[in-house]
Parts: structure tokens; sequence; C-alpha cells
């Protein structure tokens, strides 16, 4: 089978290697896309660690096509999607349920080889845990490899509490802040305000449901937050860019007793100045999210045919061939959501 390799920082391969036989308690996949998401840039930085030799690619839809001795619950022929998490199950955070806090996790795409092949071998314990998802007939694998990213921005809207009549502030609309506006839309939130400084990106933002896209380096974002939030501030800030100067005035976005999420991940070693006052008097909620619990990617599975646009995110598609050319897209900024697709792998 043809695969792409991470070798390095900076170098990304497509390879021949053998084609994966499902051992006992694993399933084999028939690839149909995995999209590349902003941690797989930050390992193709050096920003983030992943094995030398790995496949990359954690956000995964396809086929199965074989399934070994002893599983049950999925079938070849199914149509589904992963939760890219291996977990021990029996720490606290497994035993709360919450999975993707587990003390001794491993990740498909990083530790263990991803979707970037035709083909993947799925662990046993990602079988055994239950995270292997069933896609809908009438949706898209293409869309269903969605999940995973979306499944994130779903732990980060619960986390903030946003729902119907929610205000939300979100500091950069790449593809990970624009799936945070299409699906707080979804919920009912508004008023919903947008700082980017990209212009195609800013109408993208007011096309997909934006009360307000503003550009940081010539609008006043705070002043308009205030504005469309009756002086308050917003309810829920998240910041899903990894700049860490942006830190500060994402704190100054929140309302008193608000939530301010940081999304995205950032370099190493980063240090963030801002007045604990503005935390301690406000009595504001500083956090962050990384990945989402078992339960939120089957409700996400369920979720993307109701999210509108969810259809628009992937912009840029390469063939197996062309997989290296989906970093330098995004490196490049050029489009949103880049995306590994084989042709002719739906199982409709």
């Amino acid at each position: 089978m043809r695969a792409t390799i991470f070798h390095e920082p900076g170098k990304v391969t497509v390879e021949d290697r053998g084609t994966p036989a499902a051992g006992p308690g694993e399933i084999r996949l028939r690839v149909a896309a995995a999209s590349l998401c902003a941690s797989d840039i930050r390992v193709y930085k050096g920003e983030k660690h992943a094995a030398p030799g790995v496949v990359p690619g954690h956000e995964i839809a396809g086929v199965v096509d074989a399934a070994g001795e002893g599983v049950t619950g999925v079938a070849e022929g199914d149509r589904v999607v992963l939760c890219p998490i291996l977990a021990c199950g029996q720490c606290r955070f497994c035993q709360l349920g919450r999975r993707n806090r587990c003390v001794s996790r491993r990740t498909l795409g990083y530790d263990l080889d991803g979707g970037f092949a035709e083909w993947l071998r799925v662990p046993a314990e990602i079988v055994a845990l239950g995270h292997v998802f069933p896609v809908p007939a009438d949706l898209p694998l293409e869309i269903a490899a969605l999940t995973e990213p979306s499944a994130c921005v779903l732990n980060s809207l619960e986390l903030c509490g946003v729902g119907p009549g929610s205000s939300l502030a979100i500091v950069g609309a790449g593809p990970m802040g624009l799936l945070h506006l299409i699906m707080a839309r979804a919920a009912g939130a508004g008023p919903i305000i947008v700082s980017e400084p990209v212009a195609e990106r800013r109408e993208i933002a007011k096309r997909w449901g934006a009360d307000l896209a503003l550009d940081p380096a010539r609008d006043d974002v705070l002043g308009a937050v205030r504005a469309a939030t009756r002086g308050y501030g917003a309810d829920a800030v998240v910041l899903s860019v990894g700049i860490s100067s942006l830190v500060g005035g994402a704190i100054d976005l929140v309302r008193k007793q608000g939530v301010v999420n940081l999304f995205a991940g950032f370099p190493p070693g980063q240090a963030v100045p801002f007045d604990p006052n503005v935390i301690h008097y406000g009595e504001i909620v500083l956090s962050g999210s990384q990945n989402a619990t078992s339960d939120q990617y089957r409700r996400t599975v369920a979720l993307l045919r109701a999210v509108p646009h969810i259809d628009e995110v992937v912009t840029n598609r390469y063939g197996i061939e062309r997989a290296p050319e989906a970093y330098a897209s995004r490196l490049e900024l050029n489009g949103l959501k880049s995306l590994v697709a084989f042709p002719g792998v739906d199982g409709r």
C-alpha cells in the first residue's frame, strides 16, 4: 500500500508499506478520507512530538474491510469514524469518562500509525474501548472525517457553556475557529464576533453567520464586543490560534464570570503576561480544552448532518501521492481544511 511517512520536522514522504492484516481484536480500515490538523502542522514545524516513521493522520473515516478474531460490534462493510485515542481504561480520568486525559494515552498519527495511508490497522484497544463509531448512511465519509476536529470543538463549546443566546467571541478564523462559529450558530449562540486578520477568512465568517467579522489590525475589537453585549463582554471567548501574545487580549474580551478557552496549542515554553487581578476580581475562568470524550465523538457524528456549511470546511483535497502538499497548503494559509482522500471508498 501507499502511505505517508513522517520522518522528522520538515520531512514527510509517500512510500510503499506492507498492507496490514487485522489481528485478534483488531479491524482493518480501508481509509476513505483523513483530514490534516493544525497539530499535524505543529509536528511538521517541530513544535510537537510524533514518532519518527509514523503514518500521520488522526482525523479518519473509512470502511471496515476485515475484522480480526473476537471482534464484536463492528463488521466488514461498516462505514466508521475513529476516536484516535488509546486509553488505559483504568486511571481516574478514564473512570470519569475523560479518556482524552488518560495518564498513559497514546494517539493514532503520533504514537501509532494513522490515516494518511490506503489501509489502517486499528488497534484492539481502540476497538475494545468502543472508539469506532458508525457513520449514518446519508453522511459522506469526507464530511465524517471531520468528526474528530468537530468533537474537539463540541468539547470546547460545552466547556464554555455556549448554548442558545450565549455571546461568543472567536479569536482566529482558521478552520477550527470557523468550526466554532458554525457549531455555535447551530446551537443557537449569538451574537458571535470573530477577529481575524485575513480578509478572505473574514468574508467566510460573515457568510457563515458571524454577526461581526473584524480585522484586529484596523478595527476596535474590544469596543465592538462590548457594544454587541451591552457593555458586559462576551459570555465566552475562544482563542483558536496558538499565538501567546493574543492571550491577554482574549481575556479582555470576556465578561465577569465568563470563560476564556485556550483552544489552540502553542509552541513550547511560551510565557504569557497578564494581570492576575483581572481573573481574580472578574471571577473569570481561564481554561484550555484538548480533544474530546468518547460521548462527544458519538454525539458529533449525529450532529454533523445538522451543522450548516460543514460541507464547505474542506477546501483542498489531495490523493495519497500528493499528501505532502496538504502540509504546504496549510502553512501558506491556502484555503481552509486540507484532506487526503481516496476516491471510490465510501461503502454506500
